[in-house]
């Protein structure tokens, strides 16, 4: 029988993540890996976790073991909105739900609001992850370029004018990935105005923003809303523990009732155990202390990895400078295919991300990639970049 004849137009030309299908190759022993976007496992709290998880599994393991209800845990869901209070994130008009992950968060959005050939506008490059739900649901995207200060706004505003059936537009504007460049304020004001201009939405994917290392927080996009216009999704992933699958959306009332809707449908409720493990762990212990520890390691890792950059590449990759979050994009010439750059460092030990797969068309070809300093040592990190240097001299 051939199954793939019964295969669904939503899914039948959606690709596994290339940065997955990556971690199946790299599992192999004195791999150095600038592939994925894993935080570092020395900054997991997991003693204090640990301490947690007795706690809770003795006073109330009736609760954490039990259905829970699909907004979220109560007590982690009225934390989180205080805490973006704090941040003037969220409206009377918003709603917080608690959701598995930042990538659920994007998913429920998309299913809750995309019609199939319905235009979303991303940045180009993007989080593979957004745009394979984008694809999912039979989107059409428009990208726009990444400028040194964020999306091109004259590119988004060409597309709005030129496509009628514009959804959303979704930006990382905060140390994006794959970029690891932050949207200037003006830029983020500008692209809210466009976004009322035209009558869309934007859905602001902010799970890198409380680490910078260096520089000056900008307001998110979300603190300047003012008419639920503005999709707000932000995660523990990277500031406590991707495992855990614990993130968040605050949204216009009215769409979190739906995105609750499809979330019901899906897997009923975030992990209950889960949720109070990061209550617990937010309650207990200052999540800011334990975020500027992780700032401090990340901010060291970076600068360590624009050194061997420096000393180890050719003159002729560019590279960008992030001032947060965990990931430097590289740009060879044109015309070197940054696919079969990874294929020979892959013979060397090391990986990355070519940057194929961060764009619309992934089956172009791309000279650029994106390495990852967050979960490699500073002794690694030397030993990846020299090695990756000396596969770029002997390509370019």
């Amino acid at each position: 029988m051939n199954i793939q004849s019964k295969f669904s137009d939503k899914v039948i030309n959606l690709n596994a993540s290339a940065i997955r299908e990556i971690f199946k190759l790299i599992g192999k022993p004195g791999i150095i890996s600038f592939a994925g976007g894993a935080p570092a496992a020395e900054g997991f709290p997991a003693n204090r976790l640990s301490d947690i998880s007795k706690q809770i599994l003795r006073d109330r393991g009736g609760v954490a073991l039990q259905y829970g209800i699909t907004e979220g845990y109560a007590p982690l869901r009225e934390w989180v909105k205080e805490r973006l209070a704090e941040q003037e994130i969220g409206g009377d008009y918003d709603e917080t739900v608690i959701v598995s992950g930042g990538q659920q968060g994007i998913d429920l959005a998309a299913h809750s609001l995309i019609n199939a050939g319905d235009v979303v506008i991303c940045e180009e490059p993007s989080f593979i992850g957004g745009l394979n739900a984008f694809r999912s649901y039979n989107a059409e995207i428009c990208g726009a370029p990444i400028e040194p200060d964020g999306i091109d706004v004259v590119a988004v505003e060409n597309i709005l004018k030129q496509k009628k059936n514009v959804k959303f537009i979704y930006t990382i504007p905060t140390f994006q990935n794959p970029t690891g460049i932050t949207m200037s304020l003006e830029k983020r004001k500008k692209l809210l105005s466009l976004a009322k201009e035209y009558d869309v939405m934007i859905m602001e994917d902010n799970p890198y923003g409380e680490l910078r290392f260096e520089g000056e927080d900008i307001p998110t996009i979300k603190s300047m809303d003012t008419e639920g216009r503005v999709i707000y999704i932000g995660s523990f992933s990277k500031i406590l523990s991707p495992g855990l699958r614990v993130g968040f959306v605050c949204a216009d009332a009215s769409l979190v009732d739906r995105m609750v809707v499809c979330k019901q449908t899906s897997d009923v409720h975030t992990n209950v155990f889960a949720q109070m493990l990061v209550h617990e762990f937010v309650t207990q212990y200052s999540i800011d202390e334990h975020i500027e520890n992780l700032c401090g390691l990340y901010g060291k890792r970076c600068r360590k990895m624009i050194k061997c950059i420096k000393n180890y590449f050719p003159n002729e990759v560019t590279f960008t400078r992030p001032q947060g979050g965990l990931f430097i994009f590289c740009t060879m010439p044109d015309g070197v295919d940054s696919r079969e750059i990874m294929e020979r460092a892959l013979k060397k030990n090391v990986a990355f991300v070519p940057g194929a797969t961060t764009m619309i068309d992934d089956k172009a070809v791309y000279s650029t990639f994106r390495l990852n300093y967050s979960n490699m040592s500073s002794e690694k990190i030397e030993l990846g970049i020299k090695m990756l240097g000396n596969v770029l001299w002997n390509e370019i």
